[in-house]
């Protein structure tokens, strides 16, 4: 169930039609695709061009608005039940966006499929804010931590999928996120010791041990994200969560930052150090809150590599290629030389290529 909202847009010349005749045109139109069609409301605006408002069959709402500069917008809002006939399909949308236009003499004209509003979001942003339309069918976890808003939802096309303050992060069909991050293939973690910053899902950590590394630590800030993919995402971590140390791994719930400082105090060291935590944003500069953490991850993270160790994380969508090179220079501003590779590969729940780092410290020359 679902308030849906369809949006029709209309170019026209300017002043092509009289305040009547266009209101009297598009009426007629709007009559054969409405029935009960009903106008509650007009009003001629500041601007010079005009609103018009009705109401039709089950309770549908129609506001038209017509714009001096040449552009009639029209919104079409209406609840519908499951089990309800659709009021206006695909193909009955474009007839009408047909006929309008024919009646406008519209230059040009765009429609929208529904927007389903209320109930289960099915929308979700890429890396540089275009929506995603996702076929969600239900809700299967949500709660509020003292962090961030928990949820899982089921979509048919990709399986169970973690959402965190309202961003995809992992679904069941996204193995590829998690071997490119790793490098799987391309990295020997046999015998290795390594560190994971987040990687709350768990699907890294059951990933890695497959590769039968020496030992492996988890810090996760959350854990209701932990308790959350345990439950439901045990398709990308299987039964790792299930317990919070094993044979070769341990799972710390707290600060990360807490643990790197300790950590350094110690002198430890570590073949390998994952940051699984934040993607990084997308701003005009990298100055915010963000960045400094990112800074900070990048900096003390390399602090506990062994000499020929690499941090690996991901990095953003492709198509945010200001942010990618921010995130590079910040590379070249740490205090020390940093070498670093990188790859990309397509995630299907994010519908975008993405992109993964592997840094180390640049060896002295001799």
């Amino acid at each position: 169930m679902a308030v849906n909202t369809i949006l029709l847009d209309f170019t026209v010349k300017p002043s092509q039609f009289p305040y009547n005749q266009q209101e009297e045109l598009m009426t007629k139109v709007l009559e054969h695709f409405f029935p009960h069609l009903t106008k509650v409301h007009k009003r001629e605006m500041e601007d010079g061009g005009f609103l018009l408002l009705f109401t039709a069959i089950r309770g549908s709402f129609l506001s038209v608005r017509s714009f001096p500069q040449g552009l009639i917008t029209i919104n079409i809002e209406y609840y519908k039940k499951d089990s309800d006939e659709e009021i206006l399909n695909f193909k009955r949308i474009t007839l009408l966006e047909t006929e309008l236009a024919a009646v406008l003499g519209s230059t040009k004209s765009n429609k929208f499929p529904p927007l389903r509003r209320g109930g289960i979001n099915r929308y979700y942003p890429t890396s540089d804010e275009r929506i995603l339309e996702y076929d969600i069918d239900a809700l299967v976890f949500e709660e509020k931590s003292p962090y961030q808003k928990v949820q899982i939802v089921h979509s048919r096309t990709l399986g169970n999928m973690l959402i965190l303050d309202g961003l995809q992060n992992l679904s069941d069909r996204d193995l590829i996120y998690t071997e490119t991050l790793m490098q799987r293939g391309k990295e020997d973690y046999a015998g290795k010791e390594i560190v994971i910053l987040g990687g709350g899902d768990g699907a890294l950590l059951y990933e890695l041990l497959k590769e039968n590394p020496k030992n492996v630590l988890m810090f996760e800030l959350d854990e209701v994200v932990i308790r959350a993919c345990k439950m439901h995402m045990r398709g990308c971590c299987g039964d790792v969560l299930d317990s919070m140390k094993g044979p070769n791994y341990e799972i710390i719930l707290g600060d990360c930052m807490t643990s790197l400082d300790a950590m350094i105090k110690e002198n430890r060291k570590f073949d390998y150090v994952f940051g699984d935590l934040t993607d990084v944003p997308v701003t005009p500069t990298p100055q915010n809150e963000i960045w400094d953490f990112i800074r900070l991850i990048l900096k003390t993270s390399i602090k506990i590599l062994k000499p020929k160790g690499k941090y690996m994380t991901h990095c953003c969508g492709a198509a945010c290629p200001g942010a990618v090179k921010m995130f590079e220079e910040q590379l070249s501003s740490l205090g020390f030389d940093v070498e670093y590779t990188k790859a990309t590969a397509f995630i299907p729940s994010f519908l975008e290529d993405w992109l993964f780092y592997q840094i180390w410290k640049k060896e002295k020359d001799d």
